[in-house]
């Protein structure tokens, strides 16, 4: 076997080299040929599709957080490689989504040994940015933007900032067009969902399924006492859920409109703002590595 290992060395500021010492004994060990490639911020994408044409591996393991395994996703979409994940960034939502084992070395062993592979989708928006897990525009996007400049990390600047957005909140018109109907709201966020959770466990629907070849949009109306409570009880036991103010709708492409430009998040990463916003599929546009703990896999 031949294993090709993607490693972004700064994602959550966690230090990727004990796994990847214990990576290459284990590889060793077996006789599993493997490369390791590391994202520098420069031109990687160029980097590591000649990289991988050129090892010509048998599997990839994307090691880092959601924005690693978006970014090895995205870059291979068109190849056939299958990838899996191995969770180690500040936020590893999508693992947690398609049940991967929380501890590094156990991931990369499931990664080894399995042979079942899933049709993983992809959501494009606006024919050039793309998410695995959840984008937004409204209060999330708002809070992820001012949490990117703070020079601090961790649970506690983002509540900051999240109350900081809770007394500002301003409801605001969304339109959406599905097959050729418009539906109006008003809301404080607008989802775009190929999962159910936020990396913090909270759920946003409990419809999403990202092998099922449908995205979710969410609406959230307003955002009370009592939707965070549900929510943050919901985190533990999504019987907690409650869906009286939102609105959910699934689709495989569609048109959101503002009256005026908002600002968009792609898996935490802020994109810019748009006042039109088209989100399409890409059906199982990633094979992806997993196994039968993997409650969405229909193979």
């Amino acid at each position: 076997m031949k294993l090709f290992f993607v490693v972004n060395p700064i994602s959550g500021g966690v230090d990727k080299e004990p796994f990847l010492k214990e990576a290459q004994a284990l590889c060793k060990k077996y006789g599993i040929t493997y490369h390791i490639f590391k994202t520098t911020g420069r031109d990687d994408e160029t980097a590591l599709v000649k990289s991988i044409k050129d090892f010509n591996p048998d599997k990839v393991a994307s090691v880092g957080g959601d924005g690693t395994t978006l970014f090895t996703a995205v870059t291979l979409k068109d190849l056939s490689f299958p990838i899996g994940i191995i969770p180690l960034g500040s936020a590893n939502g999508m693992a947690e989504e398609l049940f991967v084992n929380p501890d590094p070395i156990e991931a990369l062993k499931d990664i080894i040994m399995s042979e079942r592979i899933g049709d993983l989708d992809l959501i494009c928006v606006n024919d050039k940015h793309y998410t695995m897990h959840i984008g937004d525009v409204g209060v999330n996007a708002s809070i992820v933007e001012a949490y990117e400049k703070d020079p601090n990390r961790g649970m506690a600047t983002y509540a900051r900032y999240f109350i900081e957005e809770l007394t500002k909140l301003t409801p605001f018109d969304i339109a959406l067009t599905i097959n050729g109907e418009t539906f109006q709201h008003k809301g404080v966020m607008v989802a775009i969902c190929n999962s159910r959770k936020y990396g913090t466990g909270v759920p946003l629907n409990v419809l999403s399924n990202p092998m099922d070849g449908l995205f979710e949009i969410v609406i959230i109306e307003n955002i009370d006492a009592k939707s965070l409570i549900s929510a943050g009880l919901a985190k533990f036991d999504e019987r907690f859920y409650q869906s009286h103010n939102s609105h959910v709708y699934q689709a495989q492409e569609l048109e959101i409109n503002f009256k005026e430009a908002r600002l968009l998040q792609l898996d935490g990463e802020v994109i810019g703002k748009f006042d039109n916003i088209h989100v399409q599929m890409l059906v199982g546009a990633v094979k992806y590595i997993t196994n039968t703990n993997n409650s969405y896999l229909t193979i």
